[in-house]
This record gives structure tokens, sequence and C-alpha cells, in this order.
């Protein structure tokens, strides 16, 4: 728990790694002197999420020399959703600058960042205009994109980009988990509030190896549906279910009807009809569909049990 007693540093810097040994101490380095150089108090936080090689050691002796990098290390890997959440909680700045902790994004952006959340802004996100990554990782993200732009409302270029900057009232009011940071600024625009996005400097990757893959492009996809239910649906399940249930129960109501009027005309019999079968198919259906978006309403007036996701074996502060 943080000492509600020690001033708060004016910013905090939040990195989630993964097998990076390689980039810490330059990382740490860079940003140190970009904030000393604006004469802001700082700190760093490093969350280890489940490295296989020596990146919490790198943390630790960073940590011995300077107290204002901090490390949190996972029992194994929780992801990056767990990785931003625990830094989130451990962070004491007035603004959180989170960034990648492989040497990609440039530290010297961050004046920029804070710059325009001076300005007014709740959440600045990075906008990586000239991508140094393969044509196999930029051509998904641009789809996930334009896809996420368009369903979320939220007119961004790069939802994905890990370089931001949050007021820390935001964060506080976040809950993330499962690939939603890649949803943080649809989230944040739901809650009303206000999002800013600047093109940043990106570096071609020089040590490690790219943690994308297309199963994290088909879990984001599929996280997608989960946002579209947040931003829209969240405190009221009954309207999206409800009006698909009474939708397709309509529509199965009428063709019932329709085969009523067939069957007091004459035209019998109706039994053996697919229109039929169809007819109570939707009404069966719509029933179902209301009867979950009730079951949601009821859940929803119970709050989740708030215990975190994931699980620190050591912390360093």
């Amino acid at each position: 728990m943080n000492d509600p007693e020690t001033p708060s540093p004016d910013v905090s810097v939040v990195i989630p790694a993964l097998d990076e040994e390689n980039t810490i101490e330059p990382l740490a380095e860079q940003i140190g002197s970009v904030l000393e150089a604006l004469g802001k108090d700082y700190e760093i936080v490093f969350v280890d999420d489940g490295s296989t090689d020596g990146t919490f050691e790198r943390v630790r002796v960073l940590h011995e020399r300077d107290g204002r990098i901090k490390g949190i290390r996972f029992r194994g890997n929780f992801g990056k959703s767990e990785a931003l959440t625990a830094g989130f909680d451990a962070s004491r700045g007035k603004v959180i600058v989170t960034m990648d902790a492989d040497l990609q994004d440039d530290p010297e952006e961050i004046p920029r960042f804070l710059e325009t959340i001076q300005q007014g802004y709740d959440l600045v996100s990075g906008w990586k205009k000239q991508r140094q990554d393969p044509l196999g990782k930029r051509i998904p993200s641009l789809i996930f994109n334009r896809i996420t732009s368009w369903v979320s409302g939220i007119k961004l270029h790069d939802f994905n980009c890990g370089f931001k900057a949050y007021r820390r009232e935001l964060v506080e009011e976040l809950d993330i988990y499962g690939e939603l940071h890649r949803y943080i600024p649809a989230l944040a625009g739901q809650r009303r509030f206000r999002i800013a996005e600047i093109p940043v400097r990106h570096h071609p990757r020089r040590h490690g190896r790219s943690k994308y893959g297309w199963e994290r492009f088909t879990r984001g996809l599929l996280d997608l549906i989960t946002i579209l239910f947040l931003t829209n649906y969240l405190r009221r399940p009954a309207h999206l279910f409800g009006t698909t249930g009474l939708a397709l129960g309509g529509t199965g109501f009428l063709i019932c009807m329709y085969m009523t009027v067939l069957w007091f005309l004459g035209q019998r019999p109706i039994g053996n009809r697919p229109l039929l079968l169809l007819g109570i198919l939707l009404l069966i259906t719509g029933v179902q569909f209301v009867s979950i978006g009730l079951l949601g309403e009821l859940i929803n007036r119970f709050n989740s049990s708030g215990k975190p996701e994931y699980s620190v074996i050591e912390e360093l502060r």
C-alpha cells in the first residue's frame, strides 16, 4: 500500500516488461534524464510479467542504486492488462505515463505528453505514425484500429500504442483485464474523460523479440465485443438482449399468426411446414434473449469481489 503521508511525485512512469533484461537500464536512464531536465519529481515502476531471463534482477540493481525506481514481479505471465493494473496500483504520481520496455518508445516524447495533459486532457494517447515494425504487425494493427474506432466512436489512429499519459483520477476508475488495455481510450470515453492523440517517434526493436502474435489479434477482436457491451450496455444489459429478443420473438409471433390464419382458411396441415418450425424457433430464442437481459440486470446489481487478477511474488518500493 502507498503511504498517504509520503508526497506524491509529479510523474509516475509504469512499464510492463517481459524478457527485456537488455533494455531495462538504458530505458530507466533515458527516462530519468528527461524528467530531471524538466525539474519533475518522478518514480519509475517496472512490472515484470513473468520474465524467464534476468529482467527483475536488473530492476533490483537499479532500485538499490535509486529508490525512485521500483519493481513488481509476478509469479508468472498474467498479461499486459494485469501488469498495467499492478503498476497503476503501486504508482503515486499525479500523472501516470505508460510505455513499453523494448526501447521502441522514445522517452524524449514524455514532455509533449505532459504538456498536452496540462492543456486539460485526461488521457493522451501516442500515435506511432511512422511505425518501425514489420508489415506483418502493421497490417493487422491498421485493421484493428479502424474497426475499434468505428465500433467505439473514439476517433484515434492507434488504440494499441502503449505510450500514453493519464491523469490519476482516470486511472483510479479503470478496471482492465484480458486484452482490455487496448481499449482504454474507449473505456475512458464512455466515462466522458477528455482524450487527445499525439504523433510520437517509434524506433526499431534492437533487443529481444516481439511478443505480438496472431493469437493476440484474435483475442483483441473478441474483447472488442466486450468493449461494445461495456461502453453501451454495461448498465442496461436488458436493452441489448431485450431488443434482440423482442425482434426475434416478434418475427416468430408474426410467422405463427400467419400460419394460424392459413389453418383457419383450410390450408392444412401446417405442422410439417418449415415456416412454422422457424416461427416457433424464433419465439423460443426471443424469450431466451429477453430472459438473459433480465438476468444481466439482476447480476449488474452485485459488485465484483474486487480481488486483483494477478499474483505478486516480490515488490521493491
